[in-house]
Parts: C-alpha cells; sequence; structure tokens
C-alpha cells in the first residue's frame, strides 16, 4: 500500500482532523506507521482523546472497503493528493493546520500566477452581485485566478464573473468535491469543474455541514495571494476568512458602502481596522504587481450611439435597482415610451433587469 492510501483511511477515522494527522505524522513519521501502531503506542503519543483512540481502532476493521472506495476515485474524476505528494499545493504547506489531504475535481490552481479570493454575502444586493462580477472579470482578464466558495450571492457572481474571460475560477467546498452546495449553483459546479477546477478536504459524499465552512474558509484564504471581502455583515463568515487571510500574512481589501447599510458594516469595520480599500480592480492589480488595462463594460461610444429618449431614461437609473414608476416619474415619459427605452437599453447591454418591473444599470 502507498502512504497516500493509509492517509485516505486515515481521513474516515471519526474526529481526527488535519491538526491531528499531521501531529501523528511528526511522531509516527509516515502515514503507514500511523495506520499500523498498536493500541499502547496510540495511547503513548497523546494525540488522540480515549474517545479518538476507541474510533480509531474500530475504523482500521473496514481496510476492505475503504480500499475499494479509493480504487474507484479515478473512475469518478477525483484525485486525491496527500501532504506528501509533489502536487499538493506549495501555498498551503507553511500553515499547521493545512489540510492532510485533498480532493480535486478539475485543476489546481496554478502556483505561478496571482490569485484571489473574493468573498461576501449570500444574501447580497443586486449592486454587491454586479461589483463581485466585475471584480472578479477584471481580474481574471489580467490572468488573476478567482478562489471563491461557491456559496449563493457574493461567491456565485464572482465564479461567473471570472469564467466570463478566463478558465481560471476554483471553488473551495464545504462538502464532498462530488456534491453541489447549494443546488442552485449546478450550472457554475458544471463549468468550473471543465474549466478550473473543485477542491475540498472532506470526502467524497460528505455533506455540507455547518461546521465544515469555517475549515473551508481558511483553504480560500490560503491559497490567495489577496482577499476581497464585498458586502458582509459585522457578523459574518466573510469576516471568518478575513481574519483567517490576516492570520496567514495575506492582504486583504473590502470594498466600502454605506454607513446606513447593514451588509456594508462588516467591510466598513475592516477598512477602518486597516484593510485596504478596493474602489476598482487596479487597486489589487495594482499591489499584486499587475498591468492593468482598464476595460469598460460601458463604453461611451456605445452610449453616444443611444437615441435621445433612451439617454433620457439612462441617466434615471443607478446601480440600486428602481421600479419602472420611478423611472417613469424620473424622465417624464409615459409606460410605453418608457418600457421601448428600457428593451433597447437591455439589448445594447447597458440596462439590467432585477426581479419584476426593476432594472439597474450595468456595470
Amino acid at each position: 500500500m502507498s502512504e497516500k492510501e493509509y492517509l485516505y483511511w486515515l481521513c474516515h477515522i471519526p474526529g481526527l482532523g488535519a491538526v491531528s494527522i499531521r501531529r501523528l505524522y511528526e511522531y509516527f513519521g509516515s502515514f503507514r506507521a500511523i495506520w499500523n501502531a498498536g493500541k499502547n503506542e496510540i495511547a503513548a503519543c497523546k494525540v488522540l482523546e480515549a474517545q479518538q483512540q476507541e474510533a480509531f481502532l474500530e475504523n482500521r476493521k473496514k481496510t476492505d472497503d475503504l480500499q475499494r472506495e479509493y480504487d474507484g476515485l479515478a473512475a469518478r474524476g477525483i484525485r486525491f493528493l496527500a501532504m506528501t505528494d509533489q502536487e499538493y499545493p506549495q501555498r498551503l504547506r507553511p500553515f499547521h493546520d493545512s489540510p492532510a489531504g485533498l480532493f480535486v475535481k478539475g485543476r489546481l490552481p496554478e502556483e505561478e500566477r496571482p490569485s484571489v479570493a473574493i468573498v461576501g454575502a449570500r444574501g447580497c444586493t443586486e449592486y454587491g452581485r454586479q461589483l463581485a462580477r466585475v471584480f472578479a472579470r477584471g481580474l481574471a482578464e489580467e490572468g488573476v485566478q478567482i478562489i471563491s466558495g461557491l456559496a449563493l450571492g457574493i461567491d456565485g457572481a464572482a465564479h461567473d464573473g471570472s469564467l466570463e474571460f478566463s478558465n481560471c475560477s476554483f471553488a473551495v467546498l464545504g462538502c464532498g468535491v462530488d456534491i453541489c452546495y447549494p443546488r442552485e449553483n449546478y450550472p457554475l459546479f458544471s463549468r468550473i469543474q471543465e474549466s478550473g477546477g473543485l477542491i475540498s478536504e472532506f470526502l467524497p459524499g460528505s455533506s455540507p455541514q455547518a461546521m465544515n465552512f469555517p475549515m473551508r474558509n481558511r483553504v480560500i484564504s490560503a491559497f490567495s495571494d489577496v482577499v476581497i471581502v464585498i458586502e458582509a455583515r459585522e457578523k459574518s463568515g466573510s469576516l471568518i476568512t478575513a481574519d483567517l487571510a490576516l492570520e496567514q500574512g495575506k492582504e486583504v481589501f473590502a470594498i466600502p458602502g454605506r454607513l446606513t447599510d447593514p451588509l456594508s458594516a462588516g467591510c466598513n469595520r475592516l477598512i477602518q481596522s486597516g484593510a485596504q480599500a478596493a474602489l476598482t480592480p487596479a487597486d489589487v492589480l495594482e499591489y499584486l504587481g499587475v498591468q492593468y488595462e482598464k476595460k469598460i463594460t460601458i463604453s461611451k461610444k456605445n452610449e453616444n450611439r443611444l437615441a435621445k429618449r433612451e439617454k433620457l431614461v439612462y441617466s434615471c437609473l443607478d446601480l440600486r435597482p428602481k421600479h419602472l414608476e420611478e423611472i417613469m416619474e424620473l424622465c417624464g415619459l409615459g409606460i410605453t415610451e418608457c418600457m421601448e427605452c428600457i428593451l433597447e437599453l437591455e439589448l445594447a447591454g447597458l440596462l439590467y433587469r432585477v426581479g419584476n418591473q426593476y432594472f439597474c444599470k450595468r456595470l
């Protein structure tokens, strides 16, 4: 048996996490020696509590089933990497709590290319969702790899934005790499697997439990050179990621927001505590030392081609979604004329439809 197979078996023992496995490895010198250690040896190393020791001894009886599982990984398109493998990400090696093993569908981020994590609120605003797309797209266009967690809201928007122009989107999951959570993001899950990579320290088939996500967050930040927080409440998982990034020596950027907006409270607090304010992708690229060629989705050329009435309607829009009635009141047009202009703006890619009769500018 290879060292990797013994590690795979160890990963199945309940209560045996990354730190415990590393401490056992340091004590015994190999995964094989850990697995074959006697009851007294396991007790003598003083790494595992009594309950963990019992689970360890009990699970060693299941080697046949575990071996069948391991042999079937490749057929499912899943790679398993041990911390002792040459392929194991260099970015994760310096940290004592890095996963002892990783499961991967697709590929890993390239070591020599800059990587940026984009995280934020699940229940984000449309403004926040657009910003996540714009930042991810702007960074990806310049060759930066985007790391996030495939959650609803900011995470999903960041993955979506990065996939528009590149194949450098990577999702670190809080469940098995064979499980899409949330289900609403299955199209993204499939695209990332094909053009980037799905990564997890949790065994295939592992369900998305609440305790998994703070663990997942430390891997997101470890893979990244920079963490960007877009919309976060004062107490949120995104701030946990930011704290972990700071502990790991990574730079944290936050996008500022209105003082009265609860979803901006966390970002504003980060900036007050010393995080850098990110106003454009260029701010992050400058920190990374990447030359940035400004690309504007809404070009003046396209805007100048608009008819007078369309310009009038366009001038009444901003990044906050507005209802049709509010737009009509601001521009002074009737419903038919206003809807015709909105349709033209939508076809020109200058307007974004949000829900029922709500519209905003597209960044």
